[in-house]
């Protein structure tokens, strides 16, 4: 995750708060997605199980893929702890291919890709699970730009169930629709600028995320001045609101229709979830000697009513139990790096395993050009 500089931080004691229409309410039921029958490709653990006392592997439906930025490197993980898939293995890169700080990653519709963003290197990569290879770029390495085939820090790509791939690209203050195999976009969403603001759709203030709700529409995030977006994928924005007392939003996205969660990437961060009137509904507190968040960056609810979540820089991720306040589950050793089983450095994206990834359980009602 790229800090990016913004105005407008709101102070304030966190306090765990309830709307009047809503009350104390603490879970929130994710609307369950279609059955899939994509199959599970991930089955042989290639490490022990390293998980943190007080894990129980109940709480996740299924393995988790984390893109672990400072290790250049993603894994998936299984419930209990082991390492099931890694990319890239020693031999998966071609003669001078990289790939470098991967920011957020996500399964493709069917299950058979990974699309990858690497902010920091200005690409975006999409992986085959099976072969182990890159099949597909856009952006050019290392050479920041806003012209066709390049990015400036894209954030949090989606490949959409016709092929075509659906961007933040921040530090360019624009979203982007790139067809498959494409390199120059087909759609884009705000002016291509470095001075973002907020005035969607004519601008955008600073993008870092446009994730899929159950009406069809885009939950679109702006760092700048803490916003969301409801946009179509035809551009036209529907309402725009502040998730409360956030300073860095990041990543929002919908639990259920009119239920939000995001995180303040911050420290300490934040983990909330809020109404479409901008009310807080629930905000995590550290219970139990837990410390406090360090700059997470993405939540995503599970189908029991806990959320997911990478907490960047105390190299962990970590499942949360919304009605205790507690961790239940937790890869990663609490602010301490490293490469090793159980250990990770800076993750910044997370994803559900196919049948239960964000694209699949999305995809019957995922709007499309």
């Amino acid at each position: 995750m790229v800090l990016v500089f913004i105005t407008g931080i709101v102070a304030g004691t966190l306090v765990l708060e309830g709307s009047p229409k809503h009350g104390p309410i603490h879970k929130a039921t994710q609307i369950a997605g279609p059955t899939s029958t994509v199959p599970n490709p991930f089955g042989v653990a290639q490490t022990p199980p390293s998980l943190q006392p007080g894990s129980d592997p109940s709480v996740l439906p299924g393995p988790v893929l984390i893109a672990d930025a400072d290790n250049n490197r993603l894994i998936v993980v299984n419930p209990e702890g082991q390492i099931v898939w890694e990319f890239p293995r020693p031999g998966d890169l071609a003669p001078g291919e990289t790939f470098l700080v991967p920011d957020d990653a996500f399964f493709t519709p069917d299950g058979k890709q990974i699309i990858a963003t690497e902010e920091e290197d200005f690409v975006i990569s999409i992986i085959g699970v099976a072969s182990h290879r890159i099949v597909y770029r856009y952006g050019t390495p290392g050479q920041p730009g806003m012209g066709p085939n390049q990015l400036r820090h894209p954030d949090d790509a989606l490949v959409l169930p016709n092929g075509d791939i659906f961007t933040a690209d921040i530090k360019n203050c624009r979203l982007l629709l790139i067809a498959p195999g494409s390199h120059t976009p087909a759609k884009i969403y705000g002016q291509s600028t470095t001075a973002c603001l907020h005035d969607p759709p004519a601008r955008f203030g600073s993008p870092n995320g446009a994730f899929p709700m159950t009406n069809g529409h885009y939950l679109v995030t702006e760092i700048n001045g803490d916003w969301v977006d409801e946009m179509g994928i035809d551009g036209t924005v529907y309402k725009s609101w502040h998730p409360p007392g956030i300073a860095y939003p990041s990543d929002s996205n919908e639990v259920s229709p009119g239920v939000y969660v995001t995180v303040s990437y911050s420290s300490p961060g934040v983990l909330e979830t809020f109404d479409g009137l901008g009310n807080v509904i629930w905000r995590y507190h550290p219970v139990g000697g837990d410390p406090q968040l360090n700059h997470p960056s993405l939540a995503h609810p599970l189908p029991n009513g806990d959320f997911l979540m990478n907490d960047d820089q105390n190299h962990r991720v970590v499942v949360i139990d919304p009605s205790s306040n507690k961790i239940v589950w937790q890869y990663g050793v609490t602010g301490h790096a490293g490469s090793a089983p159980g250990l990770l450095n800076d993750p910044d994206g997370v994803d559900l395993a196919p049948p239960h990834s964000l694209l699949i359980t999305h995809a019957a009602t995922i709007g499309q050009p």
